[in-house]
Parts: C-alpha cells; sequence; structure tokens
C-alpha cells in the first residue's frame, strides 16, 4: 500500500498481462471520450465566437461532459493500479455515462440536432469502455468483500 491507502504504483506491475491490456484499452476509450467531449466544447465555442446561437444548456453540458472525462480517467487510472472504489465507480459510470447523454439530448426541443449528434458520437467510446470495464477479467481482479483489488 501507497501513502493514504492507496495501493503503489508497484500493483500495475502485478497485473496479469491480459488485465494489463484490457486496462489500457480501457484508458484509451476513456482519453476518447475525453477528446470528444473537448472537441464537443470547442465546436460550441467557435459557433458563439461566430455569431451562432449557443445557449447556456450547450455550454454546462459539453463542458460538463469535458469534466466528467477527466474524473472517469482519473478514477481508471487508481482502478488500474489496485483500488476497488475507483473500479466499481468506473463499471457504474461507463454504462449510465452515454445513456445520461444520449437521453437528455433525446428531449425534443432542448438541443439543435447538430449538438445531440456529436455529444451521441462522443459517448460511444465511453460505451464501449462499459463493456472492457464489467468484462470478467476486469471483475475476477476486483472480487467482492475485497478492499482493493487481488493484485
Amino acid at each position: 500500500m501507497g501513502p493514504a491507502g492507496h495501493a503503489s504504483d508497484a500493483a500495475d506491475h502485478r497485473h496479469p498481462p491480459r488485465t494489463r491490456r484490457d486496462f489500457g484499452t480501457l484508458k484509451k476509450l476513456v482519453a476518447a471520450y475525453g477528446a470528444l467531449g473537448a472537441a464537443v466544447l470547442i465546436t460550441v465555442a467557435v459557433r458563439a465566437m461566430t455569431g451562432h446561437p449557443v445557449t447556456s444548456f450547450l455550454w454546462g453540458r459539453s463542458g460538463g461532459v469535458l469534466a466528467s472525462a477527466a474524473v472517469i480517467y482519473w478514477m481508471t487510472v487508481l482502478a488500474a493500479r489496485g483500488t476497488r472504489w475507483a473500479y466499481l465507480r468506473v463499471r457504474i459510470l461507463s454504462v449510465l455515462m452515454p445513456i445520461a447523454i444520449v437521453g437528455v439530448d433525446l428531449i425534443p426541443g432542448i438541443c439543435p440536432p447538430w449538438f445531440a449528434l456529436i455529444q451521441a458520437a462522443s459517448a460511444l467510446p465511453l460505451a464501449a469502455a462499459a463493456f472492457v470495464s464489467n468484462g470478467s477479467r476486469l471483475r475476477a481482479a476486483f472480487p467482492k468483500g475485497s478492499q482493493e483489488g487481488i493484485f
């Protein structure tokens, strides 16, 4: 254990190779979610600077998605180091966030179609991350009842 009861960086080297590979894939998918979230925020900013109407909802929603990507990536890194609570939150958020993003964007009149489409596209990598994070190898690395992972 490292400082404050967190698993140390050495835990990364104790993962079985397939588990390390799954965490690598998970990090890439969450990073892609963040990159696409940043693209949405940049698109909103460019539209605002070029005189197109941009509501506070679009600003808040695109900024919130980008912020959520940073938090989920941070938790993915902690999970890869063996922190069970972070892994559980990544599992939950990777399932719920894409549903929430698409679900809210489907509410009639809440946002323009161009925004709904690029938001939905940004949710796709996180939806793929849900399959990886809920896969049997990663679940086996964090058995129920343990405070940290088995490594």
